[in-house]
Parts: structure tokens; C-alpha cells; sequence
């Protein structure tokens, strides 16, 4: 399955991320291209992404015909306030050079000439946006101009932001990528807005931030009845609910299991209580 953002662009429903995968990071995103995944997450910051590695999985997946075009690629521009000493830009240069340095780095660690999606890793203010924000994202915006990414996006951003972005911006984002609590809704402000501009809301740490959710007699009661993981119930449930999931499970097994939650529908009431649950 897959979805269109608002410019036409599509793009697979279910999302494999790399972040702390470290020196397994080849291994591991072929072996998510192996179960099935076709949509792959990462960043140009090496604290928590090994960007070169996803691109030497992408070399050994080309050789096996895994071709670059059955593929979607996302990464993203890290300011320095969340990298470490390790730039992938000059850090003492203008922001807009530096997102230029960082894109050409992305593309040389991923082997391509194009991306297909490319997104702002988190704003520079906490509260609304600041000039710094406006100058990044002009130049995010100029290579989604030039079509050498098909998609540009934001993460780590709040409702206040997102309204902002979306009202001032030349080009509103097509993905939004939060991480998604349970206890808060689950992003249900930023979701509301993702859906009335049509924006792709992409939820990251749905298993991870939430496992409490897990010990909830309803939730393990769906997975009984639909003889499926509560994995899946999560996942499932996020896509019915306008999601795209991300997932950085390190078992094939699992992989597979996750992709397969489409497999089955969760009726109107379970998704009303599931949007309730740890609030």
C-alpha cells in the first residue's frame, strides 16, 4: 500500500527507520528490504543515524537488482544544536550553506542524485519559529524546487509550529515526522493539522515510547481476537487512524509481522478506545 501527499507524490505506508543501528545499519536495512520494506528513514547525524552505512546497504541491495527507483529514500538536515563535533557542513558557515553541504553529503553517503524526501530535523526555537528556521527552510525548499528531492518535511515540531510553517511557508511540508505518545493523544493536535492540509503524518517510537500501553487487557483482547501481535495492533492502528508508522525493529520476524498488519481491519470502537488509552 502507499499514499499520495499533496503534490502527487507517493509514498509506501509503512516506513523502516535507522536511527542507533550503528554498525549493524547495512545488515539491517537489508534485511528490511529483504521482508519486504521499500521506504527507508534516516539522517545525516552521527549521533544516533550512520547515513554511509544505509548508502553501503543501498550498493549491496543494487547488486542484488534492488533498483534505486523501487526505493524511498528519506534523510534529513540536523542543525548543529543536535549534532555532536562530527558536521557534516561547516559549522561556522551561513545556515543556508550548510544545509547545501549537508543535502550533497546525503546524497554521496546514499549513492543517488536525488532524495525522495527531505526533512527538517526539528526546529531551531522551542516556541514558534525563528529566523533561523525561515532561512533553513528556504533552502530545503530551493531543492525541492530543483526536484532533487520529490518531498520536503519537518519533524519534532509542535501544533504552533506546524500552523506556522504551513501559513507562511512557500511550500507547506508534505510529511510531518513525530515521535507519538499514547498518554498524549498520540500527536492528536499535529495529526489534526496534518489532516486538514493533507500532510503525511509519519509516527516514530509508536512500540518504544508507549509500552505501557501494552499491558492493557483491551489492547492484548484485539490481539486474541484478530491472532495477531499487539505490534500490530499498534501499527495497525496508526495507519487506520491516518499514520504512516515507522518501525526500527532489529528481528526479521518481527519486520515481516509488521508488515503484514494490513492483513486486518480494527472496527470503529476499537480505534476510539485505543486514541483514549494512558490519557
Amino acid at each position: 500500500m502507499s499514499i499520495t501527499a499533496y503534490n502527487g507524490v507517493t509514498i509506501p505506508s509503512f516506513m523502516y527507520g535507522t536511527a542507533w543501528k550503528k554498525e549493524a545499519t547495512t545488515q539491517l536495512v537489508q534485511l528490511a528490504v529483504a521482508s519486504g520494506f521499500t521506504a527507508i528513514d534516516t539522517a545525516n547525524q552521527l549521533i544516533h543515524y550512520q547515513e554511509a552505512l544505509v548508502g553501503e546497504a543501498l550498493l549491496e541491495l543494487a547488486k542484488q537488482g534492488v533498483t534505486r527507483e523501487s526505493l524511498f529514500l528519506q534523510t534529513k538536515f540536523t542543525p548543529v544544536n543536535g549534532q555532536d563535533h562530527r558536521t557534516p557542513y561547516d559549522a561556522a558557515a551561513d545556515l543556508t550553506t550548510q544545509v547545501a553541504q549537508s543535502f550533497q553529503s546525503s546524497l554521496t553517503h546514499l549513492h543517488t542524485d536525488y532524495l525522495d524526501s527531505y526533512v527538517l530535523h526539528g526546529p531551531y526555537a522551542r516556541r514558534g519559529l525563528s529566523d533561523a528556521d525561515w532561512e533553513v527552510w528556504a533552502a530545503i525548499e530551493s531543492f525541492y524546487d530543483s526536484g532533487k528531492t520529490k518531498m520536503i518535511g519537518i519533524s519534532n515540531v509542535s501544533a504552533e509550529q506546524l500552523s506556522l510553517l504551513c501559513a507562511k511557508a512557500r511550500h507547506k511540508p508534505m510529511v510531518v515526522q513525530n515521535r507519538c505518545y499514547a498518554a498524549f493523544g498520540w500527536d492528536k493536535d499535529v495529526r489534526e493539522l496534518c489532516r486538514t492540509h493533507k500532510l503525511i503524518y509519519q509516527g516514530f517510537s509508536l512500540l518504544t515510547a508507549n509500552r505501557e500501553v501494552f499491558t492493557e487487557p483491551a489492547i492484548r483482547s484485539m490481539a486474541a481476537k484478530y491472532q495477531t501481535s499487539l505490534a500490530q495492533i499498534v501499527f495497525r492502528f496508526s495507519q487506520q487512524v491516518g499514520m504512516l508508522p515507522l518501525t526500527g525493529t532489529t528481528n526479521q520476524q518481527h519486520m515481516k509481522e509488521d508488515l503484514q498488519c494490513e492483513r486486518f481491519t480494527l472496527a470503529p470502537d476499537e480505534l476510539a478506545l485505543i486514541e483514549t488509552i494512558g490519557q
